[in-house]
């Protein structure tokens, strides 16, 4: 606390240098970074569903998170394929 109150009261916080606006909140960057966050704590979510709910074994939780992403990979790719070729 003691260091916390030297830090403010010393001015000390003027030799850092400010964050880049690479590095910002609101830049690309850390706005994908929680993008992709939000979606882990979703898929946990949802793992957490399907084994405590439904009672799936985790195996089968895998499985089902599996074949959804080769699905989505596979629509993804038909879907890049085809606006390419137009």
């Amino acid at each position: 606390k003691a260091a916390f109150i030297n830090f403010i009261s010393d001015e000390e916080w003027k030799s850092i240098e400010p964050v880049s606006s690479w590095f910002g909140p609101s830049s690309f960057l850390m706005s994908s970074m929680s993008a992709l966050f939000k979606l882990s704590m979703w898929i946990r979510h949802g793992h957490g569903y399907l084994t405590e709910n439904l009672g799936i074994p985790v195996w089968g939780s895998y499985a089902v998170f599996g074949l959804a992403t080769l699905f989505l990979g596979t629509i993804l790719g038909l879907v890049s394929e085809a606006l390419r070729t137009d």
